[in-house]
């Protein structure tokens, strides 16, 4: 695959991803854990019709092979998929792809931490910067009542954070940490952490309340918006490396703002748009500055 064509995927892959919050924002009658139920509910089903096609009927025996870490790995994808849905029901979806756009900041800090990675200045820089951005928002945000979004949200990079970090440890060139696992095939993770997310919130979720209408925007983002743009990312990261995949990844953060504003008419506020403007420059700065070293 040409470089070309794969930044062309990986734009196509942030835009399936960035569709959650404005389909979200049209359900007529599933809330809060029941449409992340519905959504990793039908995410597995995907995941497992599409993994038994690319590997066949042996799906079962190797995830039951698979080692400790896969399933370290599925209980962050778990977190991840149950408290993004959570968040963009107590606050704005581009409150809530804001403060997610941190994950790959988090993921530099942990390996510094627990992994003992020496991360260069420009990193250092980055982080300070995010964590003012996300201050200004915390504190507007606290101010009109949407705190309680903001906290939820952030349990999402924290839980990436905390994959890639488990994935680094066992992975071979792992000494980087601007690489997290580049190769790494996340496929069977994802499938236990989809699992364990709609066995978690079913209790939660119930009784079931989803319409017809519902159920065909829940199944629509359990596939095109998780399942196939996993099976793409995992390709692609045999072509790009991993900064630029992080860096093309947080076009999802502009995509998903577009699409709320212009699909559901949810204009982000002032506070929103100042902290994501410093968010994101720490990040592209860093990334950028990354790839030019290179």
């Amino acid at each position: 695959m040409s470089h070309r064509r794969a930044v062309l995927l990986m734009i196509l892959v942030t835009l399936m991803w960035s569709t959650a919050g404005v389909v979200t924002r049209h359900l007529e009658a599933a809330r809060s854990f029941e449409v992340t139920f519905w959504r990793s509910a039908f995410n597995a089903l995907s995941l497992i019709a599409l993994l038994r096609w690319l590997r066949g009927p042996g799906l079962w025996a190797q995830l039951l092979a698979a080692p400790r870490l896969v399933w370290w790995s599925g209980l962050c994808w778990a977190a991840m998929f149950t408290a993004f849905m959570v968040a963009i029901t107590l606050a704005s979806v581009a409150t809530v792809l804001v403060t997610m756009a941190l994950g790959p900041l988090l993921t530099a800090l942990f390996s510094r931490l627990f992994l003992h990675h020496k991360l260069p200045g420009r990193t250092w820089a980055a982080i300070a910067l995010a964590t003012l951005g996300i201050a200004w928002m915390f504190g507007h945000e606290a101010d009109a009542g949407g705190l309680k979004g903001v906290l939820v949200a952030l349990l999402v990079p924290l839980a990436a954070a905390t994959n890639w970090t488990l994935l680094q440890r066992v992975t071979h060139g792992a000494a980087d940490p601007e690489k997290p696992a580049a190769g790494q095939d996340m496929l069977p993770a994802v499938l236990i952490g989809a699992l364990l997310s709609a066995a978690i919130t079913l209790p939660l979720a119930w009784p079931l309340q989803a319409s017809a209408h519902d159920l065909g925007l829940l199944a629509f983002l359990g596939l095109v918006q998780l399942a196939i743009p996993c099976l793409l990312v995992v390709r692609l990261s045999r072509v790009l490396p991993a900064p630029e995949i992080a860096l093309l990844g947080q076009l999802e953060v502009i995509f998903g703002v577009l699409w709320t504003w212009v699909g559901a008419g949810e204009a982000p506020s002032g506070a929103v748009l100042v902290g994501g403007a410093i968010v994101l420059a720490a990040l592209a700065g860093n990334e950028l500055l990354a790839l030019r070293r290179r």
